[in-house]
């Protein structure tokens, strides 16, 4: 594996990257990169966009407050997309963030929405979610950005589950379940793509436990003697998955 440069600033950008391209920077990373970090003219960053892996280039000043990045040297090619998915219940704003975030930074490439009888939030803005996966891909020296889907009830994507994903399957995270070793449970399934389902603050309701528990593609998993909070969950789970499942076998 490369040696990773985290010294210096990663930006993420909404334009292909190329040797001798020059990218304009949006306000928001003009602001941050030049009144808040104090970077001027010749000073390096490194760019990515999600596609074209990363990237060094310098800041070129072209106005008073026009700026742009010229990209010369890429550092690391584009991964592919990590094949895991976390469906979870929207929290409150604080929590959210962080599991989003943590997320990320556990090697999610898709994040799912998933309303519930017991849920706390119905409505969620997706460009603060998008917003807070980018910022953690920045500050982690990750390359890809999750891809984000609208809400959906619960009970409505299990319905469609099979046809829609008919070789993923379902890590269930129950919080009722005092049963055997979570470890053991994952080490004993076949490999193949998962989904990880967080549940709401407040608990699946009983009618949304025994759905999951009837499912032949969905396989539940206790996380432990202590009720956990949501987003400590999300964080627990992806853990055991990605150490029994997931690429930190490699």
């Amino acid at each position: 594996m490369p040696i990773r440069d985290f010294a210096s600033t990663r930006l993420f950008l909404r334009a292909p990257l190329a040797e001798g391209g020059r990218v304009d920077l949006d306000p928001h990373q003009t602001n941050y990169l030049v009144n808040v970090l104090r970077l001027g003219a010749g000073d390096g960053v490194l760019v990515f966009n999600g596609k074209d892996g990363e990237w060094r280039a310098a800041l070129v000043s072209i106005g008073r407050r026009h700026w742009q990045v010229e990209v010369s040297a890429q550092t690391r090619v584009q991964p592919p997309q990590p094949d895991l998915q976390l469906l979870f219940a929207p929290l409150k704003q604080a929590r959210h963030d962080y599991m989003v975030e943590k997320a990320v930074e556990m090697g999610v490439g898709r994040l799912t929405p998933v309303l519930t009888r017991h849920g706390q939030v119905s409505r969620l803005n997706l460009d603060r979610v998008e917003a807070h996966a980018i910022e953690a891909a920045e500050q982690c020296g990750i390359l890809t950005i999750p891809s984000i889907d609208a809400p959906v009830e619960l009970l409505t994507l299990l319905d469609g589950w099979a046809e829609a994903e008919p070789t993923r399957r379902i890590i269930y995270c129950d919080e009722a379940d005092e049963g055997a070793n979570p470890l053991t449970v994952l080490s004993a399934l076949p490999l193949s793509p998962v989904a990880v389902l967080i549940g709401p603050e407040g608990g699946f309701a009983e009618e949304e436990r025994t759905r999951l528990r009837a499912l032949p593609f969905v396989t539940a998993i206790p996380l432990g003697p202590r009720i956990l909070r949501a987003d400590t969950a999300a964080v627990a789970a992806l853990a055991l998955i990605q150490a029994a499942m997931g690429d930190w076998r490699n």
